[in-house]
């Protein structure tokens, strides 16, 4: 058995999981002042990005996927299997994604595009750092392109990484 406890908590205006335009979503991340002090985010503001790590808490555990299925349900797109999709009905409902990093004050964290509603609990957050994407060519099939492609979309343009609902 592994045991982990929430860092902090998000508050966003989004209190349902809808799928897309989420770099039109403000939000911030408040760490748990019981346990961390401002020490705890010293230096993370000289980074434009976070990788956050967070649970999602609210999906049920009859409503989890082991096996394949259609992304969103479209019959349009092929079965896959969970850990070829970035659903949030995943095994152990662990969701990341990295979002820029607009301010920090205290042990609060103002973040856009952060795909987590409201009260989401976080477990972890870490600096983006170039070195850690990914090295060499990118390969990914067609359908997932159109199922992302107003996942972050903010004023037409695509920006961020992926992590699906």
């Amino acid at each position: 058995m592994i045991e982990v406890a929430p860092i902090a908590w998000v508050k966003s205006p989004r209190t349902e999981p809808l799928d897309d335009d989420w770099d039109a979503v403000t939000s911030t991340i408040t760490l748990d002042g019981a346990r961390f002090t401002p020490d705890a985010v010293a230096g993370l503001d000289a980074f434009s990005h976070i990788e956050v790590v967070y649970v999602f808490d609210r999906v049920e555990e009859t409503d989890i996927h082991t096996g394949a299925r259609h992304p969103r349900g479209n019959q349009d797109w092929p079965r896959i299997g969970i850990f070829a999709q970035r659903g949030k009905a995943r095994p152990n409902r662990i969701g990341v994604t990295v979002c820029e990093l607009l301010g920090v004050d205290g042990l609060t964290l103002t973040v856009r595009g952060l795909d987590a509603i409201d009260g989401t609990p976080v477990l972890d957050i870490k600096p983006y750092m170039t070195e850690f994407a990914a090295r060499g060519e990118i390969r990914q099939p067609a359908w997932s392109h159109e199922l992302m492609s107003g996942y972050w979309q903010l004023d037409g343009s695509q920006r961020g990484r992926l992590d699906t609902t």
